[in-house]
């Protein structure tokens, strides 16, 4: 069977060098440099394998720096194959990021695909202290993100210190690896899903995570129809049949 391809991914990028007149809530005079990605993780859906791509992997990095085509390809190229992509903060940051570094490059954009951005999930139907992804891991006991140094770590990477690089990465996949958890606590609670059931050519499965396994709950009413209603045993989505169970209301036709 099909299924689609759900991506799980997140991004570091360098800071912007800038001039200024002071510190506090200032006007930027003028970029010195603007910003690059630095890195990225990424893993496919249950696979346990994370594909991890930096600056310092590629000849490039020798000459310059700074120049990020190599890691911007090797993450096109995932976004291009993927029919979903998870990130938290994906839709503000994540994946306007990587579309503005695609378009820097010269590149067209990627195949299109689905966004779920976790902390819009967070914002919508919960009302947490934080929506942060460390303090959301902490509060489903799903894990944290890897404690660092702060932004001294980012200007090790920046400087080309290996340790900060090796890091750096390893923060990376953590964050990528706690992104994968909450995304599955929140499964079920998720209304407008990309459906499983259209990747796989299957009408009875969970829209949500494409499982068979669904017991009857209930009828969903509309003005005129009734709807099967299913709970899925496995993630807890609800969902309704596709055709109506029976009619409601019949109209009576005059004479």
């Amino acid at each position: 069977m099909n299924k689609p391809k759900i991506l799980i991914f997140d991004i570091e990028t360098s800071p912007n060098l800038g001039y200024i007149w002071g510190k506090y809530e200032q006007n930027v005079i003028d970029f010195k440099d603007e910003w690059y990605m630095l890195c990225f993780a990424a893993k496919w859906l249950n696979n346990k394998k994370i594909i991890t791509s930096k600056l310092s992997d590629y000849k490039l990095y020798k000459k310059d720096k700074q120049n990020d085509l190599e890691v911007i390809k090797e993450l096109w190229k995932l976004l291009d194959e993927a029919d979903v992509v998870i990130a938290h903060n994906g839709d503000q940051f994540d994946i306007k990021k990587s579309n503005a570094r695609f378009i820097y490059h010269g590149l067209n954009s990627p195949s299109s695909y689905k966004s779920i951005d976790t902390k819009k999930v967070a914002k919508r139907y919960f009302n947490f202290n934080s929506n942060k992804l460390d303090d959301l891991g902490k509060y489903l006991n799903v894990g944290r993100k890897i404690k660092h140094e702060g932004f001294d770590l980012w200007l090790g990477c920046m400087n080309g210190d290996k340790k900060s690089w090796n890091k750096m990465i390893q923060y990376n996949k953590q964050d990528v690896l706690l992104l994968e958890r909450v995304y599955k606590r929140f499964l079920g609670w998720i209304i407008n899903h990309p459906n499983y059931g259209l990747y796989q050519g299957e009408q009875f499965a969970c829209p949500n995570c494409g499982s068979k396994n669904l017991i009857r709950r209930g009828f969903a009413y509309t003005k005129i129809n009734t709807y099967q209603r299913w709970i899925c045993k496995n993630c807890g989505a609800q969902s309704q049949s596709r055709r109506c169970e029976k009619d409601t209301i019949k109209p009576r036709l005059k004479n």
